[in-house]
């Protein structure tokens, strides 16, 4: 399939049940989707595959009430903001950042420490300073992107981006990163 844009490609799978162009929005997001919830799982890589998942099947059973309001990737994160949150809500169980699972990843693996400890400050954020901080400083997503995509107003992002940047900066600091080298 020659290199089509997002809007040609959303309306072939609505209009004409095209699966291929599907396929290809999904080839196109499926990493910073994946990317976005393994920062909001704190790097549970099982649980940010199957969030994933369940994002593209929402996006697929619903492509055609995409209005294009909001360009295909706003709307893909405002399902992937939701999938994320509907998964909090309804999880009895979740892993602590302290947990033995997290300990024995990081006694494994040396090279995980700078992400686990990135996980660890990501992880002293609530839930709405995460979610700004990942959109904006990982997925490269703009304050009114993120607003929409979060259904609030881009001066409570920018706060939320200002407390989180704060909190994990401090964390950082605490941890042993502010150090020259």
């Amino acid at each position: 399939m020659t290199a089509l844009n997002d809007n040609t490609l959303v309306a072939m799978a609505a209009e004409q049940h095209n699966r291929k162009a599907f396929n290809e929005l999904v080839v196109r997001y499926q990493s910073p989707i994946r990317r976005f919830f393994l920062n909001q799982t704190l790097g549970n890589e099982a649980l940010s595959d199957d969030l994933a998942q369940d994002t593209f099947v929402k996006a697929y059973l619903n492509i055609t009430k995409f209005r294009g309001d909001a360009s295909f990737s706003t709307w893909l994160y405002r399902i992937a903001y939701n999938v994320f949150y509907d998964s909090t809500r309804n999880s009895k169980h979740t892993e602590d950042l302290e947990t033995a699972e997290v300990s024995r990843r990081n006694a494994e693996n040396s090279d995980t420490t700078v992400s686990l400890d990135i996980y660890a400050a990501l992880n002293t954020l609530n839930n709405y300073e995460r979610t700004c901080l990942t959109l904006q400083l990982m997925e490269g997503q703009p304050i009114d992107k993120i607003a929409e995509i979060m259904g609030m107003a881009a001066g409570t992002v920018k706060s939320h981006l200002f407390r989180g940047k704060d909190k994990m900066t401090r964390y950082l600091k605490e941890n042993g990163y502010d150090r020259k080298r």
